[in-house]
């Protein structure tokens, strides 16, 4: 995947300290996070249109190949979901779509996950490929949120980007799996405007999950 445009995530949530980048009442914080999550897809193409044929595939082979890449290089996988992503291109000034997985990784460190990530990025041809370590609220490398809020559609998510400038060129977009599960990374810096965002999706702050940890785009 690209840069943050082409990734699935943004979407902040918690109270920041002095130092940080706003005030924003925490939503749930998750109970249950992976030890590690790695977004990829096998696609190269630039997809602008939502109803082109290639969103429909699954990326089942693509599943099993990351699950053996994961395997082979030390680390164990877990469940992998498949995700509808939805992308502002400031080159093409219009939306992007492309499918993608996201996969848990557990038994990793930071540099195998690191690893891991770019043998993937090099076999698929990415640009990038990125990863979210899962880690407690205090940590010194927690520099990220996960958010996860039921409820949106891939359509909702295109029309919130067309309808917020600042936040399709700071955020890039996000991805929602198909039963209408949004899926949203972003850096602390930028929580207030992600919070004001999901919320224009229409989201419950107050219902959304909220998952802290270290976010690193692998080339």
């Amino acid at each position: 995947m690209g840069h943050r445009v082409r990734v699935l995530v943004a979407v902040g949530v918690l109270t920041l300290g002095a130092g940080g980048a706003g005030t924003a009442r925490a939503a749930v914080v998750a109970p249950l996070c992976p030890a590690a999550e790695l977004f990829a897809t096998n696609n190269t193409a630039i997809i602008t249109e939502p109803t082109d044929p290639r969103l429909n595939d699954r990326l089942q082979r693509f599943d099993h190949q990351v699950r053996g890449i994961i395997h082979a290089n030390g680390a164990r996988p877990g469940a992998s979901t498949l995700l509808n992503g939805v992308f502002w291109s400031g080159e093409l000034k219009r939306t992007t779509y492309e499918r993608s997985r996201v996969f848990d990784v557990s038994h990793a460190n930071r540099d195998g996950l690191h690893h891991i990530a770019a043998v993937v990025a090099k076999q698929y041809h990415q640009e990038s490929v990125l990863t979210f370590r899962c880690l407690p609220r205090a940590s010194h490398e927690a520099d990220a949120v996960e958010i996860r809020a039921s409820g949106v559609s891939a359509t909702k998510l295109q029309g919130a980007l067309a309808a917020d400038p600042e936040a399709r060129e700071e955020l890039g977009g996000g991805s929602v799996t198909l039963d209408g599960r949004l899926i949203l990374v972003a850096p602390l810096a930028d929580l207030p405007l992600a919070r004001k965002f999901t919320q224009s999706l229409g989201v419950d702050w107050n219902r959304a999950e909220v998952r802290y940890g270290d976010e690193e785009f692998v080339s």
